[in-house]
């Protein structure tokens, strides 16, 4: 198995792709990187300073000023996400920023900014990343790649029960608005659209349990490290 194991997986929002890279993470010992979470504390940040992102000059200018780290809390046992030192793990999950966050992902700069960042730490360790372009363009040469999907009205329903536990006062009307908008978007952005690389293994979970697909994905790495080990003539 190479020294630094990487594995992708790319997919539209609530697709599942966090609740499987944990899993994952878990099971084979990986460090686990959120990239959504990374986007969404740039987003909190543009949110809070009013920084106008429609400004070239302003944004680069903000980049400058963010600082971004995982911290691992073993209580929960789970990373969590700090912008400038302070745990944002949950404020960066509200709406306000979900309706945003693709606005700001979209942006040439930020991604620049984000991308670099996300090489370095997959790096350092064998790597489970989710997000929106790590098999196309973070790690295009990752050792496995998933691509997740599942239809809108699952997807749906699954974003509105975790948002309601926060906030009882948002609707389903406004969860699916959210989701439509962010597909659109992250499909179309100009630079790093969200799309299934070619060497990508789709896996729709629409009607699935999260244990199958654990099940799915953890077969697929071992018949990944069998192929390598033996490309290597071991």
């Amino acid at each position: 198995m190479p020294k630094n194991f990487i594995i992708t997986i790319d997919g539209f929002s609530s697709c599942g792709k966090s609740t499987l890279a944990k899993q994952l993470a878990r099971e084979l010992g990986f460090v686990y990187i959120d990239s959504g979470a990374m986007y969404r504390a740039i987003t909190l940040y543009f949110l809070r300073n009013h920084i106008d992102w429609t400004n070239k000059d302003m944004v680069n200018e903000a980049l400058k000023d963010i600082q971004l780290h995982f911290q691992y809390n073993d209580k929960l046992e789970q990373s969590e996400m700090f912008l400038n030192g302070e745990n944002v793990e949950y404020v960066i999950r509200d709406l306000v920023v979900a309706e945003k966050v693709s606005e700001v992902a979209a942006i040439p700069e930020v991604r620049t900014f984000a991308v670099y960042q996300q090489q370095l730490m997959g790096r350092k360790a064998n790597t489970i990343m989710d997000g929106r372009d790590i098999g196309t363009t973070v790690f295009p040469n990752a050792d496995l790649k998933i691509f997740m999907t599942a239809d809108i009205s699952v997807r749906v329903e699954r974003r509105f029960k975790e948002m309601f536990e926060k906030n009882p006062n948002v609707t389903i009307e406004e969860v699916k608005a959210n989701l439509e908008m962010r597909d659109y978007i992250d499909s179309n952005r100009e630079v790093s659209p969200l799309r299934r690389a070619a060497d990508a293994i789709l896996l729709d979970n629409t009607h699935i349990t999260t244990d199958e697909q654990l099940d799915f994905a953890l077969n697929l790495y071992k018949d990944k490290v069998i192929e390598l080990e033996m490309a290597s003539g071991k």
